[in-house]
């Protein structure tokens, strides 16, 4: 474990304060703050955090998103709630979507029959493009 830094001040001058729950306890020196210092987690990149808020916005379901990014549903709860991202209601349409490489792409999208009438948004995943398009609900 790395030395704790005050989490108000940013301050290295601190004193031991006793323990609670079994974890080290800290007092600054500078603002008299008192601090514990936690387990560091695994960290995730930023890129795959952005990458599942987008896929959020654009109506793709949490298990869809996981299976996509191979990154937890429930971590992609906990940062569309931790961020307030909020996936706008739109029932008569729905989002499909294709994970495709880059040749493959470039097939797809020279077809002048694919565009006609199509909402479509790619984005890149490390190596590869997802095409999400919006279809309207058959009744």
């Amino acid at each position: 474990m790395q030395d704790p830094k005050c989490p108000k001040c940013e301050s290295e001058n601190y004193s031991k304060a006793g323990v609670i729950k079994n974890r080290q306890r800290f007092k600054c020196k500078n603002c008299g703050y008192f601090f514990t210092v936690s387990k560091l987690g695994k960290e995730i990149d930023s890129y795959y955090v952005i990458k599942a808020l987008q896929l959020h916005i654009e109506g793709v379901s949490y298990r869809e998103i996981e299976r996509i990014l191979g990154v937890s549903h429930v971590s992609v709860m906990n940062w569309v709630k931790k961020y307030g991202v909020k996936a706008p209601r739109n029932y008569q349409y729905r989002p499909t979507y294709k994970v495709v490489t880059h040749s493959e792409l470039l097939d797809y999208l020279s077809d002048p029959k694919r565009m006609k009438e199509s909402g479509m948004m790619l984005t890149e995943l490390g190596d590869k493009y997802m095409m999400i398009k919006w279809e309207r609900f058959k009744d």
